[in-house]
């Protein structure tokens, strides 16, 4: 098999490069990372020769270039037929696709007051009632796939499988802000940020010294 190769963001701010990294991660799943940082000179086209779309994460593999992080993380369960990166019961393989397309979609108004920054704090910043309701929709999810399907361990449907990797950058963004959440969701939002690759996804973050002020749109609290 032909070795994969990811591309991906800054670490700090790129939440969709996150999504499938985290999932190669998981799983031990060998691939080459290149980094491209964003917003810099020869960044648009350096991403442009990986990346059909000019955009972050593109996973190549052999002459197969895959732009968008869901239909990366459905190829690599693809290719790797014997990994649970989803589900193995049909009802919460579903709902777990379901989940999952719903936050690559959706939650735009959270996306937007609250973009991404792992290394940064900003306690109350960016909630307005738009964003309020994301955050209780969010959490819903969390709760209801716990309850039904988290029983064997601690993540919504128990082990790691590809929806937590999708919500994996909302669990930052909770952190960043200091977003109240409720015992349940605070519980998984510990899983997520405990897990050993998401610990080194963020280590990497704080050695970066890119700054873009389009991630800044707050004062830096501490």
């Amino acid at each position: 098999m032909n070795r994969l190769t990811l591309a991906i963001g800054n670490k700090n701010y790129s939440s969709w490069s996150l999504r499938p990294w985290l999932l190669l991660k998981q799983f031990d799943v060998p691939f080459e990372e290149i980094r491209i940082p964003l917003y810099e000179a020869g960044s648009k086209e350096a991403l442009q020769a990986l990346s059909p779309s000019g955009l972050v994460p593109a996973l190549i593999h052999g002459d197969v270039k895959v732009w968008d992080s869901l239909a990366i993380c459905e190829y690599v369960q693809e290719l790797f037929s014997t990994m649970a990166m989803w589900p193995h019961e049909r009802e919460a393989r579903a709902i777990a696709r379901s989940i999952s397309c719903e936050m690559h979609a959706g939650f735009g108004a959270l996306r937007s007051s609250m973009p991404m920054n792992c290394i940064k704090t900003f306690p109350g910043k960016g909630l307005n009632p738009e964003a309020e309701a994301d955050i209780r929709r969010i959490q819903q999810i969390w709760r209801d796939c716990r309850s039904k399907y988290g029983k064997n361990g601690p993540l919504l449907f128990g082990n790691f499988t590809i929806a937590d990797a999708m919500f994996a950058p909302v669990v930052l963004r909770f952190e960043t802000y200091r977003v109240e959440l409720d015992d349940d969701a605070r519980a998984y939002a510990s899983a997520v940020l405990e897990l050993p690759a998401m610990q080194e996804w963020l280590s990497a973050a704080s050695r970066e010294t890119e700054v873009l002020p389009r991630f800044e749109p707050y004062e830096t609290t501490t």
